[in-house]
């Protein structure tokens, strides 16, 4: 390959114009990247760009695209260690791109080790400023906000990190909107438990951390266990999109506690109606978690979202919110039904393919430009 002798390095903390997208622990050197959708976003003027990038796993390895001015170009899987990817070559030298390398995969709670981090950059030109967009929006979910199932057949099933995409409703919608935003899921958790009734396994109880999902020494020490800065990053919305696995958990097999040997089980009865007590408990779940996102987003629209897998808790959020605006007074917290999947829309691994989540992606920014323009 010929080299292009006018590139220069320099490692990211160095370089003056550089936009981190998602909860970091506010390091650059290097850059830890935790959530799905989190990225790096440049406005490079030269000819070409290298970004050196580093990770790791056990099972289940990390995956990037690559958009260039909005447009994804490129989609990889990283390969285990530190090395350099190329972004663009061959590009007009004297224009400006607009460059966002994204974390396609979600944070694996299930892997300790599966970690991406950017150290240093290869330009043959400069960077300029990335300016902030007008909104924030921050997006709380399950595999669905994860983008699981975006990308594949139909016909697909395994459980890998290639079917997920951050290419989804939660990014859709924020372009629609020409809004910054930020993701924080899990696939298979829930408000109060997960789809096999682990009551750990739940979004609230981590909410205020950088990346509290993630165990292990190497996590504690990038700092993903630490307190999030939210002075620093203040969302127009947040967007909770819960309730599809604690919906689930009533028709999985009972979870046993390895440490304590008790048994849960969000129950079903003889009659094949759900148990009201257990139903109550995820409606104090939610209701739980709404005065927490109040707490710390004082000036957020918080919109509960869901349906894109069926609407069976749906009369349970909606009772949720229905208590907590009753209690608070608070008047900027509403739900909102999200269409369901079909056959031409369902993607891998029976979840929302990509029509699915511009269907989302479409009501939703309507919805929400409605809101926070009134």
């Amino acid at each position: 390959m010929k080299e292009n002798g006018k590139l220069k390095e320099a490692a990211l903390s160095e370089v003056a114009h550089v936009k981190v997208h998602g909860r970091t622990s506010g390091s650059l050197a290097p850059l830890t990247l935790f959530w799905t959708g989190s990225a790096v976003e440049f406005n490079a003027k030269g000819s070409e760009l290298w970004v050196e990038v580093e990770a790791d796993y056990d099972v289940y390895e990390p995956w990037i695209s690559i958009e260039i001015n909005s447009f994804p170009v490129s989609r990889q899987m990283l390969t285990a260690g530190r090395y350099w990817v190329c972004v663009f070559r061959g590009m007009n030298e004297d224009v400006v791109k607009n460059v966002r390398i994204v974390k396609e995969l979600q944070a694996m709670s299930d892997d300790p080790r599966c970690c991406l981090q950017i150290h240093a950059v290869k330009l043959d030109g400069e960077f300029l400023p990335v300016p902030d967009r007008a909104l924030k929006l921050e997006f709380i979910g399950d595999s669905i906000t994860s983008g699981e199932g975006v990308i594949g057949a139909k016909a697909e099933e395994d459980w890998i990190p290639m079917w997920f995409s951050a290419t989804n409703y939660t990014a859709m919608t924020a372009e629609a909107l020409k809004a910054d935003y930020r993701v924080l899921s899990q696939s298979g958790w829930g408000v109060l438990t997960s789809w096999d009734n682990n009551p750990d396994h739940n979004l609230p109880d981590y909410y205020g951390q950088v990346c509290g999902v993630l165990g292990g020494e190497r996590n504690e020490a990038l700092g993903a266990s630490q307190g999030n800065d939210f002075e620093a990053w203040q969302p127009d919305a947040v967007i909770v999109n819960l309730g599809t696995n604690d919906g689930g958990a009533f028709y999985s097999p009972e979870w046993t506690d390895p440490a304590t040997g008790r048994v849960y089980k969000q129950r079903v009865n003889d009659d094949g109606t759900v148990n009201a007590e257990d139903l109550q408990a995820f409606e104090a779940a939610a209701e739980s978690f709404l005065v927490k996102l109040r707490q710390y987003n004082p000036e957020a629209h918080i919109v509960w979202v869901y349906g894109m897998l069926g609407l069976p808790m749906m009369p349970a959020i909606y009772r949720a919110v229905n208590s907590y605006t009753a209690k608070s007074g608070d008047r900027k917290v509403s739900v909102f039904q999200l269409p369901n999947i079909t056959e031409e829309s369902v993607g891998a691994r029976s979840h929302p393919g990509r029509l699915a989540h511009e269907q989302a992606a479409r009501v939703l920014s309507a919805y929400l430009q409605e809101i926070l323009h009134s």
